[in-house]
């Protein structure tokens, strides 16, 4: 990962309070529909199901405890609960952006242009059809870093008493990881900075973009307020782009390149 200095300090809380004033800009909000009724028609259907299976899976899932730890279902029960709404909610979200990923990166463009003035160059919906092959490869590689990990923390459940109380906090900060990646990654990708060298960007940054991921996890968990939090977590990250990493674009893809070839 190159160094280089960045304009101002980062505050992923900031980014996200941003992203709900930007979503808002007039020629921006056209941006936004498409993602947005993705993201309503998606999560409010796969929410309504969850909530009713909730009450088949939690004593399912508190059935692993041991016998003599029985006496601690008040508490373990609403730790499963959040362990079920992170990971579905995640795992939803992620089929939300696979939908919606060429007009995430749409509205990244867009705001990116409105933000800096130097438009980059249009690609038009032709193009953006023409693009839809490696905008899916790039959903395909954010899905294959996330699978092994979640299936790992989907087996730190089945630890015998510390298991069903350590599982919700890592799979907070996990989530919040994911988050980052999935949104930061919309502006990165139309820059064709590749997902590795993208990864190791956020990572200098990793407590700023916790912050940022964690509350758009937080956020997506809200009935109501997740149904919109899509475009608003796509502004957020985009503006974080503009001010910490586009200066660094081009030394960025060129990074890339050098780590594809060398791997």
């Amino acid at each position: 990962m190159p160094k280089g200095k960045t304009k101002t300090a980062m505050n992923g809380v900031d980014y996200f309070r941003q992203g709900w004033h930007l979503a808002m800009l007039p020629g921006i909000r056209r941006y936004v529909i498409a993602p947005l009724l993705v993201n309503v028609l998606l999560m409010g259907s796969a929410f309504i199901w969850l909530f009713k299976r909730l009450n088949v899976w939690i004593p399912e899932l508190l059935g692993h405890i041991p016998h003599w730890l029985q006496w601690l279902n008040y508490l373990l029960w609403p730790l499963a609960v959040l362990s079920l709404l992170l990971f579905f909610g995640y795992f939803f979200s992620t089929l939300a952006n696979w939908i919606a990923a060429p007009f995430c990166g749409l509205l990244a463009e867009q705001l990116e242009n409105k933000l800096t003035g130097h438009p980059l160059p249009e690609i038009g919906w032709a193009g953006l059809i023409k693009d839809l092959p490696r905008i899916m490869w790039r959903e395909w590689l954010k899905l294959k870093y996330y699978l092994p990990r979640a299936l790992l923390l989907l087996l730190v459940h089945f630890i015998p008493g510390i298991g069903q109380t350590l599982a919700p906090l890592l799979w907070f900060i996990f989530g919040a990881w994911m988050m980052a990646i999935q949104y930061c990654d919309y502006p990165f990708d139309n820059h064709r900075v590749p997902f590795v060298t993208m990864r190791q960007a956020l990572a200098t940054h990793r407590s700023a973009h916790l912050q940022f991921g964690g509350l758009v996890s937080v956020f997506t968990l809200i009935p109501g307020v997740n149904l919109v939090i899509m475009p608003v977590a796509v502004c957020g990250a985009t503006a974080m782009w503009v001010d910490q990493y586009r200066g660094l674009s081009a030394t960025l893809a060129a990074q890339g390149q050098r780590d594809v070839k060398s791997s």
